[in-house]
């Protein structure tokens, strides 16, 4: 028979407490042990070492209120219950619990997930087309959101850290709302998307136009500010959330199930980004204008999607979700017991100076601000964890940014199409991994040093994974970029690329005067595909010119001997490529993704435990700016860097040179590849430093199996948890 007891019973302000009238004595003093319900009224003093070991507990006699839900509790002090200000009615406390906090702070790392990580990456190439943006004017758009939290971080991690946790969270969900609402702003505010194509420009002509003639911009670049402005706010509202959000629930839950919580946590925070790619690549598929008629389809090259709709939605449920956030208490009732409980696994300064992190009053003031930084930065563990966390953000963020670019080259796919696949594959593998990652911490009750070899494991997979990246498929024929205009002459083409050189000018279309700043590709009858209508020889048109459903007729370019002879037909959009490795592809990118978000809560989780409790907020704080200073910031400007590098075809916008049209797909594996592997052994260096770096107290032993709240196993050092019920000695965590 399996007889369990529950550590989180929730207990009312109708307690029973201790009856002590038959408590034996000894030399005038009581041998009673106090109780985690004394710890919770508030009289719990802490035994010291030196104390006499406790005899037998007296009885405890418990009564739970009358409708009291489980999980939460009915305080009798003010400040621990939920509400606004004076009003917290009785109703709302059934609210006032752990598992609630979390559901809300889900909705928050959720809803910041889509609209940051998810949306703004899915949108930028519309953006940038529908406001005349350069692409370093869209780079520093994004950039703006790491740039306002490394400014806030510090003062919102430490301040924040000793003040009121909700307050601080429920206004920066609010702040984040309104950034998104600023963000959708240009498209209420500029003149409605028209093109303007003169009717010959895609077509052989001999009088071809270019649309730059009589150009005019209207000024929509100078937008990019209102962009900028909400992604600061995004920045700013952002900042509490992964700070004092993470140590709000470490400090509210007891530490064997803080990952699991945590884990939670940022599981909603990477389902977040892949419901953003799927609501934003559906959300492309909409004309901006939805108010408007248009021919145009989504695989017009000028199309520009809805982007702005998903703005609108994640602002308003962000101003809904901040609402209840601002009602939670400082602490949740129960909070002390789970802090008294704890046993610290801060790693130890050999000079001592760690002490003074434990004294209340350190923190409190903004002069204490310096030293605790000097703390932090004498800790090696707590540095090669952040150099940890700056290496994956590195790779996370790059994969975010040019993960369905890199599926859109390689498969051949729209921009739609491959932001979509990009999500359903984030979900299961980020999420999954995620969420994983914290509850094997809480499952194998693992300590520091034994999680630091959990993420050195995990990262060893997913870098050999890396090497599926040695896999290419192969590259979409252009006609004068990847293939020749003439056959007989495709092989040697291909195979010599140092000498390519984009000629997309031939006998076929040379009476044609096409022009490079229409970019209008077109599939030949052939396989073949043209930079445009004009440049494949096409005379003629059937259907609609911008309808996206027309064929064109008359291609000489297409004919079998690329001469006016043997004229054939073209299908507007690019080419399908079928390549036999996207199951292998997609198989190991999988993996690699999994294996990386698997390690992070753990991750987190050590760098949580290896700091003191008066220093969690604040070393998360420093250890975001670091983050984002060295990872997320400059990672992806160099990777994006590298990924130019395999460009062939650019974009040359009435004399200028824009975005890149097509990329040689072995040199963009070659580059991925060389980058994550990189970053991943650089990772599993750091993770073996911080490893043998670390110096655990003495009360922390490392070669126990115990919990982190466990206490040492003889009868002088009883757990507290551990408590007698009926003579007999009962682990709430475990069956009997």
């Amino acid at each position: 028979m399996s007889v369990s007891f529950n550590a989180d019973v929730s207990f009312s302000s109708k307690l029973e407490l201790l009856d002590l009238q038959d408590c034996p004595t000894t030399g005038g003093s009581s041998l009673y042990t106090p109780s985690p319900m004394d710890s919770y009224m508030g009289s719990l003093e802490p035994r010291s070492p030196a104390s006499p070991p406790p005899g037998p507990l007296c009885r405890i006699k418990t009564g739970l209120h009358e409708g009291t839900p489980a999980g939460s509790v009915l305080s009798t002090d003010p400040e621990q219950r939920c509400g606004w200000g004076p009003v917290t009615p009785k109703a709302l406390q059934v609210f006032n619990s752990p598992r609630w906090v979390l559901f809300f702070l889900c909705m928050a790392s959720f809803l910041q997930g889509m609209i940051i990580n998810g949306f703004i990456n899915t949108v930028v190439t519309s953006i940038e087309r529908r406001f005349n943006l350069r692409s370093y004017q869209a780079g520093l758009i994004v950039s703006s959101y790491d740039i306002a939290a490394c400014v806030c971080l510090v003062f919102v991690s430490y301040l924040g850290g000793r003040g009121h946790k909700p307050h601080w969270l429920g206004w920066g969900v609010l702040v984040m709302g309104l950034g998104s609402l600023v963000f959708a702003l240009p498209h209420l505010a500029a003149p409605p998307y028209q093109v303007n194509m003169p009717e010959g420009t895609g077509m052989c002509s001999a009088n071809g136009t270019s649309p730059c003639q009589d150009q005019e911009t209207g000024g929509l670049s100078s937008y990019r500010y209102v962009f900028m402005l909400g992604q600061f706010l995004h920045g700013m509202g952002s900042t509490p959330l992964y700070t004092l959000g993470v140590t709000y629930l470490d400090e509210n839950v007891n530490s064997d199930y803080s990952p699991v919580y945590i884990g939670i946590f940022y599981t909603a925070a990477i389902l977040g980004p892949a419901a953003g790619y799927l609501f934003g690549g559906y959300s492309l598929t909409i004309f901006t204008d939805i108010h408007l008629t248009t021919e145009m389809t989504p695989d017009n090259p000028l199309w520009v999607g809805a982007w702005w709709i998903g703005f609108l939605i994640g602002g308003a449920a962000a101003l809904l979700v901040a609402f209840p956030i601002l009602g939670y208490p400082r602490q949740l009732p129960g909070s002390q017991d789970f802090a008294v409980k704890r046993v610290s696994e801060a790693h130890q300064l050999k000079d001592g100076s760690h002490a003074s992190a434990a004294d209340p009053q350190f923190g409190r003031s903004l002069k204490d601000m310096p030293r605790s930084m000097l703390l932090l930065l004498k800790n090696p563990t707590f540095i090669f964890l952040c150099l940890v966390g700056a290496t994956e953000a590195t790779l996370i963020a790059s994969m975010a940014t040019f993960g369905p670019k890199f599926l859109e080259s390689q498969f051949s796919l729209s921009a739609s199409e491959a932001a979509t696949m990009f999500g359903y594959m984030v979900v299961p593998a980020g999420g999954g991994g995620t969420f994983l990652g914290g509850y094997l911490v809480k499952r194998f009750n693992l300590r520091c040093r034994g999680i630091i070899r959990f993420c050195m494991m995990c990262t060893s997979i997913s870098l050999l994974a890396t090497f599926v990246f040695l896999i290419q498929c192969p590259d979409v024929p252009m006609a004068g970029v990847t293939a020749p205009y003439q056959p007989g002459l495709t092989g040697r083409y291909l195979d010599n690329s140092s000498s390519l050189q984009v000629n997309l000018t031939v006998g076929c279309n040379a009476g044609c005067h096409c022009v490079r700043d229409s970019y209008e590709p077109v599939c030949g009858a052939n396989g073949v595909m043209y930079y445009s209508p004009c440049h494949a020889g096409c005379s003629s048109v059937n259907g609609s010119r911008h309808s996206g459903r027309e064929e064109y007729s008359g291609c000489r370019c297409v004919g079998g001997n690329g001469s006016t002879e043997g004229e054939g037909f073209a299908l507007p959009g690019k080419c399908s490529t079928s390549c036999p490795h996207i199951p292998v592809l997609l198989s190991f990118l999988f993996i690699i993704i999994s294996f990386t978000f698997l390690a992070s809560i753990p991750a987190l989780t050590v760098t949580l435990r290896c700091v003191p409790d008066s220093q969690k907020s604040f070393a998360l704080g420093i250890q975001w700016i670091l983050v984002r200073a060295i990872g997320s910031i400059p990672g992806p400007i160099a990777f994006g860097s590298l990924i130019d590098n395999s460009c062939i075809l650019w974009q040359d916008k009435c004399g200028e040179q824009g975005s890149c049209y097509l990329y040689r797909n072995s040199a963009m594996s070659w580059y991925t590849m060389a980058a994550g592997v990189i970053y991943k052994v650089m990772g599993l260096v750091f993770l073996w430093l911080a490893s043998v770096s670390y110096r655990p107290p003495p009360e922390s032993p490392q070669s126990s199996c115990e919990s982190t709240d466990h206490g040492g196993r003889d009868g002088s050092d009883l757990p507290i948890k551990d408590l007698p019920v009926d003579g007999v000695i009962v682990n709430p965590h475990a069956s009997l």
